[in-house]
């Protein structure tokens, strides 16, 4: 699998920065009394940093998940968001939901999230994401932590796959195009 990879993009070291830096911006803006925060992973790709960045998080904060696609198998997305695992909680109106995504591509994932959240009554909604690739947005949108922006490459590990292969990789690497069919 290391011989997939073209180059190394964000290292372990650099990862792990990124992680402390991201979870002191949220333990500042959710000091507040009466916070409910819940971060919610969008899996599979964003356990990784979700289970590095609780572990760096002071503040008190749950954990929740939502499984959705859209990318259905492809290099690129396909455009349209199926909720596959929902979030049920009863107290979602109390709760501050801080959305844990692993890479931002085109937007139309968080886009959608963040609204839908919003119309299930959820007190506050916010967005996380490691990596960030704004040349590839389709549509207007801004995570409220970033990471990394990257350029337009693809990128495997850390939690980001490419047909489920390549989650563990302690670094984040420019997948070879061959490996994924693109010469």
């Amino acid at each position: 699998m290391i011989n997939d990879i073209e180059k190394i993009l964000v290292s372990e070291e650099e990862i792990d920065s990124i992680v402390r830096r991201i979870a002191a911006l949220i333990d500042r803006d959710y000091s507040v009394p009466g916070s409910k925060l819940v971060l919610l992973c969008i899996l599979k790709g964003s356990v990784v940093f979700m289970g590095d960045l609780m572990k760096r998080i002071k503040v008190p904060v749950e954990i929740d998940f939502m499984r959705v696609s859209s990318y259905g198998g492809s290099t690129v997305s396909g455009g349209r968001v199926n909720i596959v695992m929902d979030i049920f909680r009863k107290d979602l109106d109390k709760c501050d939901i801080l959305i844990i995504e692993d890479i931002i591509d085109s937007g139309r994932t968080l886009s959608y999230l963040v609204d839908y959240l919003r119309l299930k009554g959820a007190k506050s909604v916010r967005t996380c994401t490691l990596l960030d690739k704004p040349s590839r947005r389709q549509v207007d949108f801004s995570a409220d932590y970033v990471g990394k922006i990257i350029p337009d490459e693809f990128v495997v590990g850390y939690g980001l796959d490419y047909d489920e292969r390549y989650r563990a990789l302690p670094y984040v690497g420019v997948l070879k195009p061959e490996v994924y069919g693109k010469n």
